[in-house]
């Protein structure tokens, strides 16, 4: 079976098509497409006009691509963006009369529940784990261990959402900083409430700014490894947080020439880098790994599984 995967997501819209034969597959084609549906006006619950438009315009190209390679079946998933927007349904509508695409708006229990098959068919989990997913709407967290998913939620506290309430310093003042921290601590407590009882000892960070931090240190340490062919990435704990001391201190500016960084992540990493680091020390994680496999490989696991 041929099958078209579109992950719409609140930053960028994926498109991955892949032939599925029983339980294993070969990818034929990937791409992402920085839309920015939540610009603007995630915390209103809005998708504005022109970030409605670039969605559209985005899911019409894939139609376009997705009928070049005759596939069986698509499988459109919508995350934050689409179901916290009070015109989310709009664009659901305008998706299919415009593009042809039926979109699936899944919840974010759902959406935890992909990242977890996704992230397992990477093999990252090899013990006791919690796996992070920051996307611009939302954050998953899932605790697991080599055989099953144990606990999952998700919280609308994505970086758009959080840099459209609290960023508003370059680089970040210490007054935004604590601002983030604090309604980031606010919300977790039940995840470090579950994390005391179960005691993961490794974080796992679900593509998205995870391969952005191993990106920027690849480039740094000049090392042979491209993140487009691998499923995981461990990194060094010392390297990696003088890496998000870096990001932190450093303006826009400089984060934008930072080799390996995409314009897309060059602000929404702040975020990214408050959360997991928060994350990390209440916890007191010292192991961190990368997988490159995420909701959309997820999709993909659960249809082989079908």
């Amino acid at each position: 079976m041929r099958l078209a995967i579109i992950d719409l997501g609140t930053n960028t819209f994926h498109l991955l098509i892949a032939e599925i034969f029983g339980n294993r597959f070969e990818l034929l084609y990937k791409t992402n497409v920085p839309v920015k549906l939540g610009e603007g006006r995630i915390n209103d619950n809005i998708i504005i006009p022109a970030a409605f438009e670039r969605g559209i315009n985005t899911l019409k190209d894939f139609s376009t691509t997705i009928s070049s390679f005759d596939v069986d079946k698509v499988k459109a998933t919508a995350t934050s963006a689409v179901r916290s927007a009070e015109n989310g349904s709009d664009f659901v509508k305008q998706a299919k009369s415009q593009a042809g695409i039926e979109i699936d708006t899944i919840t974010g229990e759902e959406e935890a529940e992909l990242i977890y098959e996704g992230v397992k068919l990477s093999g990252a989990i090899q013990g006791k784990s919690l796996i992070i997913d920051i996307g611009g709407g939302s954050v998953e967290f899932i605790l697991c261990d080599v055989e099953k998913l144990i606990w999952k939620k998700s919280y609308n506290i994505g970086a758009a959402r959080l840099m459209q309430q609290h960023y508003k310093s370059d680089p970040i003042s210490d007054d935004d900083k604590n601002a983030i921290l604090n309604h980031i601590q606010n919300q977790l407590q039940d995840l470090f409430e579950i994390c005391e009882i179960h005691q993961p000892d490794k974080l796992i960070g679900s593509a998205g700014a995870f391969e952005t931090f191993a990106e920027l240190i690849i480039q740094k340490r000049k090392l042979d490894i491209d993140i487009s062919t691998i499923k995981t990435f461990e990194f060094n704990f010392d390297e990696y947080i003088s890496t998000t001391i870096e990001l932190i201190a450093a303006s826009h500016a400089t984060r934008l020439n930072m080799p390996g960084m995409i314009p897309l992540r060059v602000d929404m990493i702040v975020m990214a880098t408050l959360i997991t680091n928060y994350v990390l020390g209440r916890l007191k994680i010292n192991q961190l790994a990368l997988s490159t496999y995420d909701l959309k490989m997820g999709i993909l696991a659960t249809a082989m599984e079908a």
